[in-house]
C-alpha cells in the first residue's frame, strides 16, 4: 500500500493535496504532477511517496529546473513499482528495456559487434546504466537541507518518516489533513 502526497510551498506557507499515482508510469509523470500543484512558477514543490514503512520517497521540483531525487531504502523501492520510477532515474537506467534486452540476449553481443575475448570482462554490462539498487538510501541527500532538514536529520528518520520531515520543514499540521 502506498502514501502519496504533494506539498507545494507558497507564499503563504505549505499547501497540501493527497494524490492518486494510478497515471504515472515516469518520473516525468510524478514531475507534471509537481508542476500542476504549484500555484505559480518557480514555486518548490516535494512529491511524498512512501510504501507501508519499507521505503519513502521524495522527489522535488523547483519551478522548471530538474527533479531533485531521494530514497530511503533503493534495495526496496527497485521491488515496487513507483520505487522502481525513482531508483532507475538514480541509477541512470532510464531505458527500461535495456535490462530485458540484457537478459534475453543470446551471445551478449549485438550483431555486427565482436565477442570479447575469453577472460576479458564486460564491464559494461554490470556497472552500466542498469546498476544494482543499494539495501539504503540513494539520491540527493541534502535534498531538503534549505528547507530545515539536513542530511543528516534525513538519514534519521524513522518509522513516521513522512511525519518527522514534515515536521522538520514546518508542514506536519498540513501532512496530517491529507494523511
Amino acid at each position: 500500500m502506498y502514501f502519496a502526497a504533494l506539498l507545494a510551498r507558497t507564499e503563504d506557507g505549505w499547501e497540501a493535496s493527497d494524490t492518486e499515482l494510478d497515471d504515472v508510469e515516469t518520473l516525468a509523470d510524478l514531475v507534471e504532477l509537481a508542476r500542476e500543484a504549484a500555484a505559480d512558477e518557480g514555486e518548490t514543490v516535494l512529491v511524498f511517496i512512501e510504501q507501508e514503512d519499507a521505503w519513502f520517497g521524495i522527489v522535488r521540483v523547483d519551478g522548471e529546473d530538474d527533479p531533485r531525487v531521494y530514497v530511503s531504502n533503493a534495495a526496496a523501492a527497485a521491488r515496487s513499482s513507483y520505487g522502481e520510477i525513482l531508483t532507475s532515474e538514480l541509477l541512470g537506467d532510464d531505458d527500461p528495456d535495456s535490462e530485458l534486452d540484457r537478459l534475453t540476449a543470446l551471445d551478449g553481443t549485438e550483431d555486427g559487434e565482436p565477442e570479447p575475448a575469453p577472460g576479458e570482462d564486460d564491464d559494461d554490462a554490470s556497472a552500466g546504466s542498469s546498476g544494482i539498487a543499494p539495501a539504503g538510501p540513494l539520491g540527493e541527500g541534502r535534498i531538503l537541507a534549505d528547507l530545515g532538514l539536513s542530511e543528516r536529520g534525513l538519514l534519521d528518520v524513522t518509522e513516521d518518516a513522512l511525519g518527522e520531515i514534515a515536521d522538520a520543514i514546518g508542514a506536519s499540521d498540513i501532512l496530517e489533513a491529507v494523511r
